[in-house]
């Protein structure tokens, strides 16, 4: 029997949360598979299986946080399932003489719907909370049949309450109108009385659904959201945030990607997009402007010598800042690469820890959505990220006051006004602007 721990995802990292079982007791998996997700205050990660065989026995249950080490599951390399246990099996066997020598008589109709087995529906659709669980049981309900629209696909009250009026309305609209039961020919009862009418029983017959949905929904954040937010407001809380926002003019870069990006898709497979141009002007105003690239510690400034950008990429739910080591070393098409490489990996969950660690300046693109500008919020513990707005066409005013169109894009730098003042964080952004307007690199 091998024992599937908690691993450590960094050195700095002490916990982590159980978000995902990719696998259930009884499952067959094999060595390196990835077994079950974890989410950390660094990174969300898929976790391979230590060992082939049978997952035999789950420990920690999806949604919790244990120490590092600490054994979430068991794998047995026999590959004998353990899924029924001995105790089960009697158990049922047992049941089976008691119902074969006194026979229930038959039910009606409304009984048909045999009760479910809750250990087994619930294995199927996953946790299921105990408010759920006590609707399942009063309507005598099948998890199975309702689509869960909580996280990791579990079943809500709203969920189960939708499945109920659902199913009424349509019992509601598959019940043939009433009809009235046959009356004996009048001429066999000339004289009786004719009864009150009575109005046809409407309502009660078959309940109506609620007339509205619910007007909230709530569900938990995931691990990812609540670090999120815990990181940004403590941002906030520690630099002096201050924002400036200066024009770039695109059009020689324009030039210039569109004249060899079909060559670099043939090539290396890859698309040729504005931002590895910016991270490349970004890496040589860090090294004319250390003071960008540096941290605070306390009353110290820390002078990082390496130049690490890390670029923020948006992930279903959430944000994630993997890091390009040594970013000034490398050329347009090595920083494309890098940025491809890294958003892939992170939107399939298989970044390592110290992937997004060691960043020293950060760059966020909303440019890509449509936006023209933002405010982005620091990294920390960083004193500097630079915000890349839309490359669109635009007419400016150019030499001899004459209008042309060109590619222009807005680009913002929210800085810690503790450390940077507004003279050089200006200057750091014109170093940017003359590298891109004056682009003179071969990408080839």
């Amino acid at each position: 029997m091998i024992d599937v721990v908690m691993p450590q995802m960094g050195e700095s990292i002490v916990e982590g949360t159980l978000t995902k079982w990719l696998k259930k007791p009884g499952d067959r998996v094999e060595r390196d598979e990835p077994l079950f997700e974890i989410s950390t205050d660094k990174v969300d990660t898929e976790v391979p299986s230590p060992a082939a065989g049978t997952l035999a026995e789950v420990l920690v249950q999806e949604g919790q946080t244990v120490p590092i080490n600490t054994v979430v599951a068991r794998i047995d390399e026999s590959g004998a399932a353990r899924v029924a246990t001995p105790r089960e099996e009697p158990a049922v066997q047992a049941a089976a003489p008691v119902e074969a020598a006194a026979p229930e008589p038959a039910k009606p109709a409304v009984e048909a719907a045999p009760e479910v087995e809750e250990p087994a529906a619930a294995e199927a659709v996953g946790p299921l909370s105990p408010l759920v669980r006590r609707m399942l049981r009063e309507h005598n309900l099948d998890p199975r049949l309702i689509k869960g629209t909580g996280a990791g696909g579990r079943i809500t009250k709203q969920d189960v309450e939708a499945y109920l009026a659902a199913r009424a309305q349509a019992a509601a609209a598959a019940a043939p109108p009433e009809t009235p039961a046959a009356a004996p020919p009048p001429s066999a009862r000339p004289e009786a009385p004719a009864p009150p009418e009575t109005p046809p029983s409407p309502p009660e017959a078959a309940p109506l659904p609620r007339p509205e949905a619910a007007k909230v929904r709530i569900e938990p954040m995931s691990i990812m959201r609540q670090k999120i937010a815990e990181h940004m407001i403590m941002s906030r809380r520690t630099s002096a945030h201050v924002t400036t926002i200066h024009r770039v003019d695109m059009t020689r870069v324009a030039r210039m990607r569109e004249r060899y990006k079909a060559e670099i898709q043939q090539r290396y497979g890859f698309s040729l997009t504005y931002l590895p141009f910016i991270t490349r002007a970004a890496a040589q105003a860090l090294r004319a402007y250390p003071l960008l690239n540096a941290s605070i510690d306390g009353t110290n400034i820390v002078y990082h010598n390496e130049i690490n950008i890390g670029i923020a990429v948006a992930l279903e739910n959430g944000l994630i800042v993997p890091v390009i080591r040594n970013a000034d070393e490398k050329s347009v098409i090595g920083l494309q690469r890098a940025i491809v490489d890294l958003a892939t990996r992170a939107r399939s969950r298989q970044l390592k820890p110290d992937e997004v660690q060691g960043g020293t300046f950060s760059i966020t693109n909303f440019g890509s959505y449509g936006s023209l500008t933002g405010t982005p919020i620091i990294n920390q513990p960083q004193v500097a990220i630079l915000g890349v707005g839309v490359v669109e066409k635009a007419p400016v005013v150019v030499d001899d006051d004459k209008i042309a169109i060109r590619s222009v894009c807005l680009l913002s730098l929210s800085f810690d006004h503790r450390l940077i003042d507004g003279a050089l964080a200006d200057q750091f952004m014109l170093k940017i602007k003359s590298v891109l307007e004056n682009w003179s690199e071969e990408v080839l």
